[in-house]
């Protein structure tokens, strides 16, 4: 992940704080401070690429392994049981407001689609 200024890359380097869930060389979960749901977490390559477009830019297995975590990570904030919502942002339509890719866990509380 790349000194731009972005807060997952703040996060990941320990300039700024925030509930890291898990972490591998790879990629890195956290809470979300101001999140849509009870349980709000976003699970982000270390990698910086800033949409889905870009995904072939991570390095080999990171896309799968986001994938493979984001169960784990229901299960840690107690939401796998009741469900939860597990997607990715792309523009500013789509309510990306920070951009980087990150994959979000949502859950707590009953989710509706637009």
């Amino acid at each position: 992940m790349s000194e731009n200024g972005c807060v997952s890359w703040k996060i990941a380097s320990g300039k700024e704080e925030s509930e890291v869930l898990y972490e591998e060389e790879r990629m890195i979960a956290f809470r979300s401070i101001g999140g849509e749901a009870p349980a709000h977490v976003f699970v982000v390559p270390r990698d910086h690429v800033t949409s889905p477009a870009e995904i072939g830019q991570l390095s080999e297995g990171v896309a799968k392994r986001i994938f493979e975590v984001a169960p784990a990570l229901a299960e840690k904030v107690d939401v796998a049981g009741s469900g939860y919502e597990f997607g990715i942002n792309n523009g500013s339509d789509a309510g990306q407001e920070v951009f980087d890719l990150r994959a979000h866990v949502v859950g707590g509380r009953k989710m509706e689609m637009p």
